[in-house]
């Protein structure tokens, strides 16, 4: 294993909302993705989500709340929970979850995104 540099990985795509794979630690993934406007509502039935923001700024709404995440923080969103990340401005942010979860959970969209993308 070698190491790696987010900020060069980061800059190896410019989609939003397309996670990609730097590692892999037993059975997660660890991805960064780049988030811009709204995300869908979704939620993962079976694992909870790590969001940590490397660079900018996000928040993301519950049924009852919503949350903002600034550069350095980082939230744990429970197995379950409706969700829906967004950001006004460009995020880039990282997130460790289970091999194999798909981004909108059991929604599938236009953002929907394959969950194998290494980079």
């Amino acid at each position: 294993m070698e190491k790696i540099n987010l900020k060069e990985k980061l800059s190896m795509f410019s989609e939003h909302w397309s996670p990609k794979i730097v590692a892999e630690m037993n059975d997660y993934h660890i991805k960064l993705v780049k988030i811009k406007g709204d995300f869908v509502w979704h939620n993962h039935d079976d694992t909870d989500e790590t969001f940590i923001v490397i660079e900018g700024k996000m928040k993301i709404e519950f049924e009852d709340k919503t949350i903002e995440l600034n550069e350095g923080e980082m939230y744990v969103v429970p197995k379950g929970v409706n969700h829906k990340p967004f950001a006004e401005e460009e995020c880039k942010i990282m997130l460790i979850e289970p091999t194999g979860v798909v981004n909108t959970g059991d929604v599938v969209s236009d953002l929907t995104s394959s969950n194998d993308t290494w980079i």
